[in-house]
């Protein structure tokens, strides 16, 4: 993609990040194994089929994934993901019909991303993993989700001050390799490095990481938590999800990450309708 479109992509969805309304960022993984979805989307024909299915329904951005980040899931090379995703990318970045992210934790993935069109680079290690993924963000200008992911569950920890800590040294690695801070939205990274309760907890404290004036994406679709507390299986996790996502919203988050598009927009669509009649 030309440079300068990019930019042009970037900027207007930066735009609509501080307009303050939630939006929701579509699932695509054209993967073989991912949690709910492995496999449905890895043909090229019908992963742009279902993107261009969740733009209908109304997703405001579209997150491509290539490998699976499930607890357990296989580690793929940075070539075998990028084979997965470069045909959707290039496609879905040609028609120019919604801003692409890239779901990867590598910055060689998340580079060829960038130069062929994603705006957004979705690292569910928060810079932390790829010890180039910084240098890469700040080279292509992209915007970054910072995922607070601690690799490695400790019950004993404070949540509130860990997670203040973490973006604090996403910060300081983002201004020493020239990241503006308004190209970073903050994850509280649900399923990723937590207990359990843990899950509720970072969703409770979500004004840790509103009160830094950063957007926030909260991922929470589908996940295992939600089956846990409610038994139901990973296609029945409907409920659950829209429930913690409008609760997100309630608390300021910016960026809804899910499954199911037009039951969210639809959500939305109520919230903002009852916000105007105040």
């Amino acid at each position: 993609m030309d440079s300068a479109v990019r930019n042009t992509v970037r900027e207007d969805f930066l735009h609509r990040l501080s307009e303050g309304r939630g939006l929701l960022m579509g699932i695509l993984n054209v993967t073989p194994d991912s949690f709910s979805d492995g496999g449905e989307h890895y043909g090229l024909a019908d992963a742009i089929q279902h993107a261009e299915q969740m733009r209908l329904d109304g997703a405001d951005i579209i997150d491509i994934g290539g490998e699976s980040t499930r607890p357990g899931g296989e580690e793929v090379e940075a070539s075998e993901e990028w084979r997965r995703v470069s045909g959707t990318i290039a496609s879905l970045a040609g028609s120019g019909a919604l801003p692409l992210s890239i779901d990867t934790y590598k910055a060689s993935v998340a580079r060829q991303a960038a130069e062929a069109g994603a705006v957004v680079i979705n690292d569910v290690w928060g810079m932390t993993r790829d010890p180039d993924m910084a240098r890469t963000v700040a080279e292509t200008h992209s915007l970054i989700v910072v995922t607070y992911n601690r690799g490695e569950a400790d019950a004993a920890i404070d949540l509130r001050n860990d997670m203040a800590a973490f973006f604090q040294d996403s910060f300081e690695l983002a201004g020493a390799h020239g990241i503006p801070r308004e190209h970073m939205i903050l994850d509280p990274g649900v399923g990723f490095g937590k207990t359990y309760e843990q899950n509720f907890g970072v969703l409770a404290n979500l004004d840790v990481l509103v009160d830094t004036g950063c957007p926030v994406l909260v991922g929470v679709s589908r996940k295992s938590f939600i089956g846990r507390l409610t038994g139901n299986p990973v296609g029945d996790r409907l409920i659950g999800t829209l429930a913690a996502n409008l609760d997100s919203i309630s608390r300021g988050a910016s960026i809804l990450r899910v499954h199911d598009v037009a039951e969210h927009r639809e959500a939305l669509n109520m919230l903002a309708a009852i916000g105007k009649t105040k």
